[in-house]
């Protein structure tokens, strides 16, 4: 991947825990790489295809001075979130801040904190099936955009299917949108759960009914299997209303366990499938 860098950009900030430092501040030098296809910009010799790194100055030092902070760990990851937010064409950034005058006994050169952040790319499974279900699930795609770290890139149509495990209950509504996300799978879990409650789902029966419910399937290739998240999601492979939207948006996409494309995923399960699938 390509970079464009700044080194040791110079601003004074009033960053530390020590009350000297919040009250007295000091000097502070921030390098950045910021990593993209460069060869767009090359080719057309147009600065609205690349990063305008005076721009990403300017944005150092708003940063770094917009308010004080008792670590340069909470510094850099602001800074980092921030550059990929306000600039579209970057896939990733590290951030390294530098803190030549720490408050450290004895002789030392420098102290630094280094970070790197990219972009993921997640897609999420909706469903709903009481009150107005079509509402409840739209309404959550709004909130999933609507959150700075996150943004929908794609949603697929969304359709209504018969219930699942739980077979004696109203239709649903489904649907799967793919997020570009900066926040980590655990972190995603968690504020979807916050969409989750604020629908007013209730958690009293499993494959009962629900206002809303966000499920992680996919996040980059990532395997993992924890207590309370597991990505890929473990039954995907068994749920038709989950595959052919999940098919419509990105039916190439391998599946990291199996190994199998979503658009295989769904015809081996439409081979055997009695479900009903209807288009909203």
């Amino acid at each position: 991947m390509d970079v464009i860098s700044i080194r040791n950009y110079e601003v004074f900030a009033y960053h530390g825990v020590l009350d000297e430092e919040q009250r007295d501040g000091q000097t502070f030098y921030v390098s950045v790489d910021i990593e993209f296809d460069c060869r767009a910009a090359g080719i057309s010799d147009d600065l609205n295809k690349t990063v305008n790194y005076a721009e990403v100055a300017s944005l150092i030092e708003r940063e770094m001075t917009a308010k004080s902070y008792n670590l340069i760990e909470a510094c850099a990851e602001r800074l980092a979130g921030e550059i990929l937010r306000v600039f579209p064409v970057p896939s990733a950034v590290t951030v390294e801040i530098h803190k030549p005058n720490a408050p450290i006994d004895g002789r030392f050169d420098d102290v630094s904190v280094r970070i790197r952040r990219h972009w993921h790319t997640a897609y999420i499974g909706l469903g709903s099936n009481m009150g107005d279900s079509e509402k409840y699930v739209k309404d959550a795609i709004a909130s999933i955009d609507s959150d700075q770290n996150t943004s929908v890139t794609k949603s697929s149509k969304l359709i209504k299917t018969k219930a699942y495990g739980k077979t004696d209950q109203p239709d649903f509504v489904n649907g799967v949108i793919e997020v570009r996300t900066l926040l980590t799978p655990y972190e995603l879990l968690a504020r979807l759960g916050e969409i989750e409650d604020k629908a007013g789902r209730v958690r009293e029966e499993r494959w009962g009914p629900r206002t809303l419910d966000l499920d992680i399937l996919m996040y980059d290739d990532i395997i993992l299997e924890g207590e309370d998240l597991c990505i890929p999601h473990v039954d995907m492979k068994n749920r038709e209303f989950v595959l052919a939207p999940l098919c419509e948006l990105a039916p190439n996409k391998v599946h990291p366990v199996y190994g199998k494309r979503v658009c295989e995923m769904l015809e081996d399960i439409k081979c055997s499938s009695k479900a009903s699938i209807q288009l909203l």
